[in-house]
């Protein structure tokens, strides 16, 4: 994850995705963002973290259920969302 700053700060859309294994919603979102990815392209970046593997990044982050969800701008957190959430609701979030 040490790149993970890098990213957040780069011009691009960023949706981070705070998932686990065990986590019934989140995979019921995998295929959603699977959608959204296929359908933007690189018109947004997605990146799952693993709360099981990267407890200390998820509490800093102030995750405290998953799914959860930041979307970033240009550099700048645009909003945090927990849940499950359609394809066009997360489009949404970039204005896409």
């Amino acid at each position: 994850m040490s790149n993970l700053k890098e990213i957040l700060n780069s011009e691009e859309n960023v949706l981070i995705n705070f998932h686990a294994q065990w986590c019934g919603p989140c995979s019921t979102l995998d295929p959603i963002l699977k959608s959204v990815k296929d359908e933007l392209g690189d018109i947004i970046r997605i990146v799952k973290i693993d709360v099981d593997k990267h407890k200390y990044l998820a509490s800093k982050m102030g995750v405290r259920g998953v799914p959860t969800m930041f979307f970033y701008k240009n550099g700048k957190m645009l909003k945090l969302l927990s849940g499950v959430l359609t394809a066009s609701e997360i489009k949404k979030q970039f204005n896409l």
